[in-house]
Protein backbone atom coordinates (compact mmCIF):
# COMPACT_ATOMS: atom_id res chain seq x y z
CA UNK A 1 0.00 0.00 0.00
CA UNK A 2 1.38 3.37 -1.04
CA UNK A 3 2.29 5.96 1.57
CA UNK A 4 -0.66 8.00 2.79
CA UNK A 5 0.69 11.20 1.23
CA UNK A 6 0.80 9.50 -2.19
CA UNK A 7 -2.87 8.54 -1.82
CA UNK A 8 -4.04 12.01 -0.79
CA UNK A 9 -5.32 14.94 -2.83
CA UNK A 10 -5.86 18.55 -1.77
CA UNK A 11 -9.30 19.98 -2.49
CA UNK A 12 -9.74 23.75 -2.68
CA UNK A 13 -12.96 25.68 -3.26
CA UNK A 14 -14.97 23.82 -0.63
CA UNK A 15 -17.90 26.11 0.26
CA UNK A 16 -17.23 27.35 3.76
CA UNK A 17 -19.81 27.94 6.46
CA UNK A 18 -22.87 26.78 4.50
CA UNK A 19 -23.37 23.45 6.24
CA UNK A 20 -22.13 21.68 9.35
CA UNK A 21 -18.58 20.40 8.91
CA UNK A 22 -19.64 16.76 9.25
CA UNK A 23 -22.29 17.23 6.52
CA UNK A 24 -19.72 18.80 4.20
CA UNK A 25 -17.34 15.92 4.97
CA UNK A 26 -20.08 13.46 3.92
CA UNK A 27 -20.77 15.39 0.70
CA UNK A 28 -17.06 15.38 -0.16
CA UNK A 29 -16.76 11.67 0.59
CA UNK A 30 -19.75 10.85 -1.64
CA UNK A 31 -18.39 13.05 -4.46
CA UNK A 32 -15.00 11.37 -4.47
CA UNK A 33 -16.44 7.85 -4.27
CA UNK A 34 -18.60 8.29 -7.39
CA UNK A 35 -17.36 6.72 -10.59
CA UNK A 36 -18.68 9.69 -12.63
CA UNK A 37 -16.08 11.78 -10.79
CA UNK A 38 -13.35 9.18 -11.52
CA UNK A 39 -13.48 8.41 -7.81
CA UNK A 40 -13.02 5.28 -5.75
CA UNK A 41 -12.84 4.01 -2.20
CA UNK A 42 -12.13 6.87 0.19
CA UNK A 43 -10.14 6.08 3.31
CA UNK A 44 -10.48 9.48 4.97
CA UNK A 45 -11.71 13.03 4.42
CA UNK A 46 -10.00 15.70 6.51
CA UNK A 47 -12.32 18.68 6.82
CA UNK A 48 -12.22 21.31 8.15
CA UNK A 49 -8.51 22.05 7.98
CA UNK A 50 -6.47 25.02 9.13
CA UNK A 51 -7.02 26.64 5.75
CA UNK A 52 -10.52 27.89 4.92
CA UNK A 53 -12.24 26.03 2.08
CA UNK A 54 -9.57 23.31 1.94
CA UNK A 55 -10.03 19.58 2.49
CA UNK A 56 -7.76 16.55 2.16
CA UNK A 57 -9.11 13.33 0.70
CA UNK A 58 -7.14 10.10 1.12
CA UNK A 59 -8.04 7.17 -1.13
CA UNK A 60 -7.43 3.50 -0.45
CA UNK A 61 -5.63 3.08 -3.80
CA UNK A 62 -3.10 5.40 -5.38
CA UNK A 63 -4.56 4.68 -8.85
CA UNK A 64 -7.71 6.55 -7.81
CA UNK A 65 -5.61 9.66 -7.15
CA UNK A 66 -4.38 9.55 -10.74
CA UNK A 67 -7.89 9.17 -12.19
CA UNK A 68 -9.36 11.92 -9.97
CA UNK A 69 -6.59 14.28 -11.09
CA UNK A 70 -7.33 13.49 -14.76
CA UNK A 71 -10.95 14.67 -14.51
CA UNK A 72 -11.23 18.10 -16.10
CA UNK A 73 -13.77 19.64 -13.78
CA UNK A 74 -14.98 18.61 -10.36
CA UNK A 75 -18.38 20.07 -9.47
CA UNK A 76 -19.52 19.60 -5.91
CA UNK A 77 -23.27 19.00 -6.22
CA UNK A 78 -25.70 17.88 -3.55
CA UNK A 79 -29.34 18.54 -2.78
CA UNK A 80 -28.23 20.18 0.46
CA UNK A 81 -26.28 22.80 -1.51
CA UNK A 82 -28.13 25.62 -3.30
CA UNK A 83 -25.87 25.35 -6.38
CA UNK A 84 -22.82 23.47 -7.56
CA UNK A 85 -19.33 24.52 -6.53
CA UNK A 86 -16.27 24.03 -8.73
CA UNK A 87 -13.46 22.31 -6.86
CA UNK A 88 -9.77 22.34 -7.64
CA UNK A 89 -8.06 19.03 -7.02
CA UNK A 90 -4.29 18.87 -6.72
CA UNK A 91 -1.78 16.27 -5.70
CA UNK A 92 -0.82 16.40 -2.04
CA UNK A 93 2.79 17.33 -1.52
CA UNK A 94 4.30 17.57 1.93
CA UNK A 95 6.52 20.42 0.76
CA UNK A 96 3.69 22.55 -0.59
CA UNK A 97 2.56 24.04 2.70
CA UNK A 98 6.08 24.88 3.80
CA UNK A 99 6.74 26.37 0.35
CA UNK A 100 3.66 28.60 0.64
CA UNK A 101 4.76 29.71 4.10
CA UNK A 102 8.19 30.46 2.65
CA UNK A 103 6.67 32.66 -0.06
CA UNK A 104 4.43 34.51 2.38
CA UNK A 105 7.07 35.07 5.04
CA UNK A 106 10.02 35.66 2.75
CA UNK A 107 8.77 37.24 -0.50
CA UNK A 108 11.15 36.71 -3.40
Amino acid sequence: QAAKSARTVVITGVPDGLLHDDVMTDILMIHFQMSKNNGGDVEEVMYPTRRKGVAYVTFEDQEVVESVLKKDEHRLEDKRLSRYYPLKVTRYCENVSSFIIYLVVLPL
